[in-house]
């Protein structure tokens, strides 16, 4: 797709529109601008970029952790291209460095009639670990672990676009404006078969024009199920939201609903949902190491939880937890800290490590990890529609992934396939609802 492809325009380069200021959106923009087409990005962001996930991660990178799933090849990839754009842009900048992983089991109180003394090959942990440790095991060295800070990640990959001419749009993306499509006049549709391609991204109410849409947009990014559609009566394009998608439902006026008779869903089968979780970041007085701790602990009453424990170059300790499952709210402005959350996070973390018991809180917050139904990322092109690309669905691993992701999307945009890994097994067309080749499927 190097060039338009509009009715004969002489354009070289596609206009991209990428919806979604996250760490998946900003990579994507970054990649496309390393391909010389920076200019002809647009980035649309509702509130700010990196305000929700893509912020609040904890950003611990592994190189092989994923290695038995079909994750594997991607996450090997893009744990190679952490340490790339740490030269290109700085270490410091981002956060980046190498680290030490370890996995720690500890109590909020020693059996009784025990020993309060830690456990014999304990001397492996930092001094700071100075709780009730009652295991430990190395899970991970310098030479296959890091770390990376999400937030300045993510705003150093955007800054990065936007020096080069790409442009950051502030505003609610609500829909795609799609027309009719003919295979082979690349548009993206299959040789000899009908279709629909992009032609702009809905922006409160205003048509910015387009010829590709990448939607990045977390466990928001399902409303393309409903974005996406083709059929027997369907007009020029569609702009209806979702109550659960953070889209207003709000049309342009030159938009006409495909929802209209006899329609359907190219994506009938994409459900993208959120695990929530809550993270504080503490600042303790003294200085910790490059130590991240996968961590058991059970509280005096029994219960059994895993918070992780990643202190930073800058001194902080970031501290995660408390998974929910539940629904995912309106928009990223709309996430609900839990205070007593946050509380037995920092409790925890003050349980295993004295000097993070009375470390101040800089950040108490919250965010929604995106997740498929068959939690495999979701990448590529969406079928049957020219220009249209989805990135969402990586779970707890999108810090990791983020670069790859980003990568294989500009090679897709640029080259007609990704190159530099085979992620065919994160297709949407997974979610096409088993009939490929009909259009209105």
């Amino acid at each position: 797709m190097a060039s338009g492809g509009q009715g004969g325009s002489e354009r070289t380069a596609p206009r991209i529109v990428i919806c979604g200021g996250g760490i998946i959106g900003a990579a994507t923009a970054y990649y496309l601008a390393e391909k010389g087409l920076a200019e002809a990005v647009t980035v649309v962001e509702r509130h700010e970029p990196a305000c929700a996930a893509s912020g609040k991660a904890g950003g611990f990178l592994a190189l092989d952790w994923n290695d038995s799933s079909q994750v594997g090849p991607l996450a090997r990839l893009s744990y190679r291209l952490h340490e790339q754009l740490a030269k290109q842009l700085g270490a410091e900048r981002v956060g980046y460095r190498t680290v030490y992983t370890v996995q720690v089991v500890g109590v909020e109180k020693p059996p009784a009639g025990g020993s309060s003394r830690r456990l014999r090959g304990s001397e492996k942990l930092p001094d700071w670990v100075d709780g009730h440790v009652v295991e430990m095991s190395e899970m991970g060295s310098p030479a296959d672990t890091a770390q990376v800070h999400p937030h300045k990640l993510t705003t150093a990959l955007l800054e990065s676009a936007v020096t080069r001419g790409s442009r950051l749009l502030q505003g609610c993306v609500e829909g795609l404006q799609l027309e009719e499509a003919a295979g082979g006049d690349d548009t993206g549709v299959e040789e000899g078969k009908s279709g629909r391609r992009v032609t702009g991204v809905v922006v409160d109410g205003v048509v910015v024009p387009a010829d590709v849409a990448v939607i990045a947009m977390g466990p928001w990014s399902g409303v393309a199920r409903e974005w996406l559609r083709a059929g027997a009566g369907s007009g020029s394009g569609s702009g209806s939201g979702s109550g659960s998608s953070g889209v207003t439902g709000k049309r342009a006026s030159s938009v006409v609903a495909a929802e209209s008779s006899g329609s359907r869903s190219l994506l009938p089968g994409l459900t993208i949902t959120g695990q929530k979780y809550h993270s504080v970041v503490l600042r303790p007085h003294k200085p910790v190491t490059n130590h991240m701790l996968f961590t058991g602990f059970k509280y005096a009453s029994g219960r059994v939880v895993e918070p992780e424990v990643y202190p930073r170059p800058d001194g902080t300790v970031y501290v995660c937890g408390e998974p929910q499952a539940l629904p995912v709210p309106s928009n990223a402005a709309e996430v609900h800290v839990e205070e007593q959350l946050g509380d037995n996070i920092r409790m925890v973390a003050g349980s295993l490590a004295s000097c993070l018991a009375q470390a101040p809180v800089e950040t108490l917050q919250a965010c929604y990890l995106p997740c498929a139904p068959d939690s495999l990322p979701v990448i590529g092109p969406v079928p049957h529609c020219g220009g249209a690309f989805l990135a969402t669905g990586h779970t707890c691993w999108g810090i990791l992934n983020a670069p790859a992701t980003g990568l294989v999307l500009a090679e897709m945009i640029t080259e007609g396939r990704a190159s530099s890994c085979d992620v065919a097994a994160f297709s949407p067309s997974r979610f096409a609802g088993g009939r490929p080749g009909n259009a209105g499927a």
